[in-house]
């Protein structure tokens, strides 16, 4: 199959307007982008009015799987797996999503913090703090990305009444790497993430939220817990923390 003459110019247009600037690569009827911001590399081709896009990284192709169709044909070499959608409109979203998800990678929102605090003393208390809030900034920047911006459970986008929510929490981590792991957070509203923290509501590895038995009825419909409500998008990532918060922080009350 040929790729029409204006849908190579179309396709490189959208990687590029989204971040993936570097590498355009023929590889067979795929098209390959890189970029020099992000460790992800994408294919695109099309077949028929499908817009088919591969990723390097597996953990981005699953958490983009409200955003197109999985697409299993033979793909091109180092993809792991590959979605398709049928406008550019779905494309230029699909690649953003994609961008920003693997800019929020557990090793590069790392690697980012161990770059950016390399330099800053962390011998008195008052230093480490300053260490402490580099990287809680950064990992809210992490989820907001990584949950494009909305709550994990309710779905409101206003950054101002979200809070990045800690799973295991920052000083029960024994490593940064912990710490600055998107998949050991929510975005939540700010009354889900008091509720949680306070171990009064936890997830189950369904993404089901569970509710402590110290909340009354009324306490239940003041905080819209009355009703069956889930974290959209758990990833296998959060089960090993949730297990953590479940019995550590759940339990023990």
């Amino acid at each position: 199959m040929m790729l029409s003459p204006s849908l190579p110019t179309r396709l490189a247009k959208a990687a590029e307007d989204n971040g993936f600037d570097l590498d355009r690569v023929v590889d067979g009827m795929w098209l390959g982008f890189a970029s020099s911001h992000v460790p992800l590399r994408v294919w695109l081709t099309a077949y028929g009015d499908v817009v088919v896009v591969a990723f390097s990284h597996a953990n981005v192709w699953r958490s983009l799987a409200g955003l197109g169709a999985s697409f299993s044909s033979p793909l091109p070499e180092g993809a792991c797996g590959a979605r398709g959608v049928t406008s550019y409109d779905q494309l230029h979203h699909l690649l953003r999503r994609a961008f920003l998800l693997s800019r929020a990678l557990p090793d590069e929102l790392w690697k980012a913090f161990a770059d950016k605090t390399a330099t800053l003393p962390r011998t008195t208390e008052a230093e480490r703090l300053v260490v402490q809030r580099v990287g809680q900034d950064m990992f809210r920047g992490g989820l907001l990305d990584f949950w494009d911006g909305r709550c994990a459970i309710t779905g409101l986008a206003v950054p101002a009444l979200l809070r990045a929510s800690h799973i295991k929490p920052w000083a029960a981590c024994d490593l940064d790497a912990e710490r600055l792991d998107v998949f050991n957070g929510f975005l939540l509203a700010v009354h889900l993430d008091a509720a949680f923290d306070a171990g009064l509501i936890t997830v189950a590895d369904d993404g089901a939220v569970v509710v402590s038995e110290e909340l009354d009825g009324d306490a239940r419909a003041l905080l819209a817990l009355d009703r069956p409500v889930r974290v959209r998008g758990l990833a296998d990532g959060h089960r090993r923390y949730l297990e953590w918060h479940r019995k550590r922080e759940f339990g023990a009350r």
